[in-house]
Protein backbone atom coordinates (compact mmCIF):
# COMPACT_ATOMS: atom_id res chain seq x y z
CA UNK A 1 0.00 0.00 0.00
CA UNK A 2 1.80 3.14 -1.24
CA UNK A 3 0.68 5.81 1.72
CA UNK A 4 1.05 9.48 2.08
CA UNK A 5 1.10 10.87 5.59
CA UNK A 6 1.67 14.71 6.57
CA UNK A 7 2.29 15.89 9.29
CA UNK A 8 3.59 18.94 10.84
CA UNK A 9 7.33 19.63 11.39
CA UNK A 10 6.77 20.34 14.91
CA UNK A 11 4.43 17.98 15.92
CA UNK A 12 4.13 14.38 14.15
CA UNK A 13 0.89 14.19 15.83
CA UNK A 14 -0.66 17.01 13.89
CA UNK A 15 -1.30 14.59 11.13
CA UNK A 16 -3.00 16.55 8.41
CA UNK A 17 -3.19 13.94 5.39
CA UNK A 18 -3.38 10.59 5.18
CA UNK A 19 -3.78 8.77 1.81
CA UNK A 20 -3.30 5.62 -0.09
CA UNK A 21 -4.75 7.41 -3.40
CA UNK A 22 -1.96 7.52 -5.98
CA UNK A 23 -3.73 10.26 -7.67
CA UNK A 24 -3.76 12.65 -4.27
CA UNK A 25 -0.67 11.62 -3.42
CA UNK A 26 0.65 12.57 -6.86
CA UNK A 27 -0.61 15.96 -6.57
CA UNK A 28 0.50 16.49 -3.02
CA UNK A 29 4.11 15.60 -3.90
CA UNK A 30 3.69 17.63 -7.31
CA UNK A 31 3.12 20.76 -5.33
CA UNK A 32 6.41 20.73 -3.69
CA UNK A 33 8.58 19.34 -7.16
CA UNK A 34 8.46 16.05 -6.36
CA UNK A 35 7.73 13.48 -8.93
CA UNK A 36 5.93 10.43 -7.82
CA UNK A 37 4.67 8.23 -11.28
CA UNK A 38 3.92 4.04 -10.72
CA UNK A 39 5.31 1.70 -13.56
CA UNK A 40 3.77 -2.10 -13.83
CA UNK A 41 5.81 -4.38 -10.97
CA UNK A 42 6.97 -7.52 -11.64
CA UNK A 43 5.05 -10.24 -9.69
CA UNK A 44 8.41 -12.30 -9.47
CA UNK A 45 10.86 -9.33 -9.63
CA UNK A 46 12.53 -11.08 -6.05
CA UNK A 47 13.83 -14.23 -8.43
CA UNK A 48 14.91 -11.82 -11.08
CA UNK A 49 18.47 -11.20 -11.86
CA UNK A 50 19.01 -7.40 -11.66
CA UNK A 51 20.70 -7.30 -15.07
CA UNK A 52 17.44 -8.96 -16.23
CA UNK A 53 15.24 -6.22 -14.31
CA UNK A 54 17.20 -3.41 -15.82
CA UNK A 55 16.20 -5.15 -19.56
CA UNK A 56 13.07 -5.21 -18.43
CA UNK A 57 12.50 -1.88 -17.48
CA UNK A 58 15.08 -0.71 -20.16
CA UNK A 59 11.98 1.20 -22.13
CA UNK A 60 10.98 3.13 -18.79
CA UNK A 61 14.51 3.44 -17.85
CA UNK A 62 15.21 5.55 -21.01
CA UNK A 63 12.43 7.87 -21.15
CA UNK A 64 13.10 8.86 -17.85
CA UNK A 65 16.96 9.15 -18.82
CA UNK A 66 16.02 10.33 -22.31
CA UNK A 67 18.49 13.56 -21.54
CA UNK A 68 21.50 11.37 -20.38
CA UNK A 69 21.48 12.98 -17.01
CA UNK A 70 22.06 10.02 -15.11
CA UNK A 71 25.46 8.56 -16.13
CA UNK A 72 25.10 5.55 -13.11
CA UNK A 73 21.83 3.38 -12.74
CA UNK A 74 22.08 0.04 -10.56
CA UNK A 75 19.36 -1.94 -8.50
CA UNK A 76 20.11 -2.35 -4.69
CA UNK A 77 18.54 -5.01 -3.04
CA UNK A 78 18.15 -6.24 0.63
CA UNK A 79 15.85 -9.49 1.76
CA UNK A 80 15.61 -11.14 5.20
CA UNK A 81 17.88 -13.69 5.56
CA UNK A 82 16.72 -15.74 8.58
CA UNK A 83 19.22 -18.35 7.99
CA UNK A 84 22.21 -15.95 8.51
CA UNK A 85 22.94 -15.61 12.07
CA UNK A 86 24.29 -12.06 11.15
CA UNK A 87 21.19 -10.74 9.25
CA UNK A 88 20.23 -8.92 12.52
CA UNK A 89 23.32 -6.72 12.75
CA UNK A 90 23.17 -6.52 8.69
CA UNK A 91 19.49 -5.55 8.90
CA UNK A 92 19.78 -3.11 11.44
CA UNK A 93 23.04 -1.38 9.79
CA UNK A 94 21.41 -1.05 6.42
CA UNK A 95 18.64 0.52 8.22
CA UNK A 96 20.39 3.39 10.42
CA UNK A 97 22.59 4.78 7.56
CA UNK A 98 19.82 6.79 6.47
CA UNK A 99 17.25 7.51 9.21
CA UNK A 100 18.86 10.40 10.17
CA UNK A 101 18.05 13.78 8.31
CA UNK A 102 20.35 14.41 5.15
CA UNK A 103 20.42 16.23 1.88
CA UNK A 104 22.08 15.53 -1.36
CA UNK A 105 23.98 17.16 -4.03
CA UNK A 106 21.77 15.72 -6.87
CA UNK A 107 18.33 14.42 -7.03
CA UNK A 108 17.25 11.00 -5.27
CA UNK A 109 15.58 8.82 -7.83
CA UNK A 110 14.18 5.56 -7.01
CA UNK A 111 12.12 3.22 -8.36
CA UNK A 112 11.41 0.70 -6.40
CA UNK A 113 10.38 -3.00 -8.31
CA UNK A 114 9.60 -5.19 -5.04
CA UNK A 115 9.18 -4.49 -1.62
CA UNK A 116 9.32 -1.34 0.44
CA UNK A 117 10.71 1.63 2.13
CA UNK A 118 9.35 5.14 3.26
CA UNK A 119 10.99 8.60 2.51
CA UNK A 120 10.66 11.51 5.12
CA UNK A 121 10.61 15.06 3.36
CA UNK A 122 11.03 17.67 5.81
CA UNK A 123 9.23 20.29 3.54
CA UNK A 124 9.85 23.93 5.65
CA UNK A 125 6.70 23.13 8.39
CA UNK A 126 5.70 19.83 7.16
CA UNK A 127 7.28 16.52 7.13
CA UNK A 128 5.47 14.26 3.74
CA UNK A 129 6.09 10.72 4.97
CA UNK A 130 5.74 8.87 1.52
CA UNK A 131 5.53 4.80 1.67
CA UNK A 132 6.91 3.77 -1.42
CA UNK A 133 6.19 -0.02 -2.73
CA UNK A 134 6.44 -2.19 -5.49
CA UNK A 135 5.69 0.00 -8.35
CA UNK A 136 6.15 3.19 -7.33
CA UNK A 137 8.44 5.66 -8.88
CA UNK A 138 9.74 8.70 -6.64
CA UNK A 139 12.29 11.70 -7.52
CA UNK A 140 13.64 13.64 -4.97
CA UNK A 141 15.11 17.22 -6.31
CA UNK A 142 18.65 17.84 -5.15
CA UNK A 143 19.09 19.34 -1.66
CA UNK A 144 15.49 18.28 -0.36
CA UNK A 145 15.97 17.76 3.67
CA UNK A 146 14.60 14.13 4.17
CA UNK A 147 15.69 10.62 5.74
CA UNK A 148 14.91 7.26 4.65
CA UNK A 149 13.57 4.01 6.64
CA UNK A 150 13.41 0.53 5.43
CA UNK A 151 11.90 -0.80 8.24
CA UNK A 152 13.24 -3.03 10.80
CA UNK A 153 12.47 -6.16 8.56
CA UNK A 154 14.37 -4.49 5.39
CA UNK A 155 13.08 -5.86 2.00
CA UNK A 156 13.08 -4.29 -1.13
CA UNK A 157 14.52 -3.91 -4.47
CA UNK A 158 14.98 -0.50 -6.31
CA UNK A 159 16.75 1.19 -9.31
CA UNK A 160 18.64 3.91 -8.25
CA UNK A 161 19.62 6.53 -10.75
CA UNK A 162 22.62 8.85 -9.86
CA UNK A 163 24.69 11.47 -11.91
CA UNK A 164 27.86 10.76 -10.02
CA UNK A 165 29.11 7.36 -8.91
CA UNK A 166 29.10 8.76 -5.17
CA UNK A 167 25.23 10.20 -5.54
CA UNK A 168 23.82 8.03 -2.98
CA UNK A 169 26.25 9.60 -0.54
CA UNK A 170 24.35 12.32 2.18
CA UNK A 171 25.43 15.17 3.68
CA UNK A 172 23.80 15.06 7.00
CA UNK A 173 22.81 18.36 8.76
CA UNK A 174 23.09 16.35 12.66
CA UNK A 175 19.24 17.07 13.50
CA UNK A 176 17.70 14.51 15.15
CA UNK A 177 14.12 15.82 14.03
CA UNK A 178 13.20 12.06 12.48
CA UNK A 179 13.55 10.55 16.04
CA UNK A 180 9.84 12.26 16.46
CA UNK A 181 8.51 10.84 13.72
CA UNK A 182 6.90 7.28 13.21
CA UNK A 183 9.16 4.55 11.90
CA UNK A 184 7.72 3.14 8.39
CA UNK A 185 6.68 -0.20 10.49
CA UNK A 186 4.42 2.51 12.89
CA UNK A 187 3.27 4.20 9.78
CA UNK A 188 2.06 0.67 8.12
CA UNK A 189 0.34 -0.28 11.42
CA UNK A 190 -1.23 3.42 12.51
CA UNK A 191 -5.14 3.58 11.67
Amino acid sequence: MTLLQVMAADNAADVRVRTTDDAVIAAELAAHGITFDRWPALDDAAATSSDELLAHYADRVAELNDSGRYKHIDIARIHPDDANPEWPAIAKGAREKFLNEHRHAEDEVRYFAAGRGCFYLHLGEEVLAVVCEGGDLLSVPAGTLHWFDMGTRPDFIAIRFFEEEDGWVGDFTGDRISEGFPTLDELLTAS
